[in-house]
């Protein structure tokens, strides 16, 4: 009996110094991510649970919030320029961000193939995506100034009438894709790194197969790199979902009214708000009427849309996992 007793009390022991030898390491990783975590709860959780509080309210930042109920959503569908913010988005969502994985993908296939200077070129490629935002957006601002622009001056030399770019309702988003493609840069050094990553030896077993240079990409090239092309898509929609600074400062510049740390430009969507992108409608709503619930409101639907799209393209691809399936 006593026999009995002993063995037990030694498992027993065993299995506590087992238990607390197995939150060693958890406590461990714990303390390597805490930081993390709190940032995230931080930063992340509380302005999101602060923000859905006081999408059911009326906030103005003077007076206390009231809590309103479901108001501010049923103003969501009464709001008449929150559709024309959307679809101005979505249209730059779904042009802009295949032209910059396109423009990118072919920038680097091309300084890759290069034999001599590749390292000036890929240089120069990548200095317009060192321009700050606002400065870079100014510059091409006005190298497509109707008319009198650098562009235009070159388009007439070539007998062709330029349109009028930022001043134009039907041109304004191309231009703004424009202004994207020229700062590529930073998308293509991610795409170089890409490539040089392929193995060679899946290029040699191809040519050995008989493949030719359109069946090498199709089948080698983009299977190996679709890690990056769905990190690429990803980022590109939530970069379009966020489109904010360049919208803003092309249409001031281009009505030439141009406001300096005043609060909201009333430049905003300039010309006949072909250029009003959902951020700056939030943006509005909120620091020019006030209307920080209803801002809450917009914010959120931002959120859950570019959400639910990265769910969709990770599960789409398993970009992780190498599968399509």
């Amino acid at each position: 009996m006593a026999t009995v007793t002993l063995t037990e009390g030694r498992d027993t022991a065993a299995l506590r110094r087992g238990a607390r030898g197995s939150r060693r390491p958890r406590l461990v990783v714990l303390t390597f991510i805490g930081p993390a975590l709190l940032g995230l709860i931080v930063f992340l959780g509380y302005p999101l649970v602060a923000a859905v509080y006081f999408s059911f309210t009326r906030f103005t930042l003077i007076n206390p919030p009231e809590w309103v109920g479901l108001d501010n959503w049923r103003h969501l569908a009464q709001d008449p320029l929150v559709g024309v913010a959307a679809k101005n988005t979505l249209w730059l969502t779904a042009v802009m961000v295949p032209a910059r994985i396109i423009g990118a993908l072919l920038t680097a296939m091309l300084l890759n193939a290069m034999k001599r200077s590749r390292s000036a070129y890929r240089t120069l490629f990548y200095l317009p995506a060192l321009a700050p935002p606002v400065t870079a957006t100014i510059a091409f601002v006005l190298l497509l100034k109707p008319q009198t622009g650098p562009v235009d001056t070159m388009l007439r030399w070539l007998g062709i009438d330029g349109p009028l770019w930022f001043n134009d309702p039907a041109w304004a988003k191309p231009a703004l894709v424009l202004l994207s493609l020229w700062a590529i840069g930073d998308l293509m050094i991610i795409f170089v790194a890409a490539l040089l990553d392929v193995p060679v030896d899946l290029y040699e077993a191809a040519s050995l197969d008989g493949a030719n240079a359109w069946q090498k990409f199709r089948f080698v090239t983009l299977p190996t790199i679709q890690p990056v092309l769905v990190f690429a898509t990803i980022t590109g929609i939530i970069g379009c979902a966020q489109y904010f600074t360049q919208a803003a400062v092309a249409a001031s510049v281009a009505s030439n009214q141009v406001t300096g740390g005043g609060g909201v430009s009333g430049t905003f969507g300039y010309p006949q708000n072909s250029m009003l992108t959902y951020p700056m409608w939030l943006y509005t709503e909120g620091f020019r009427y006030n209307l920080f619930g209803y801002a809450n409101v917009l914010a959120l639907l931002l959120f859950v849309v570019s959400m639910s799209i990265t769910v969709i393209l990770i599960r789409r691809f398993k970009a992780f996992t190498g599968s399509d399936r």
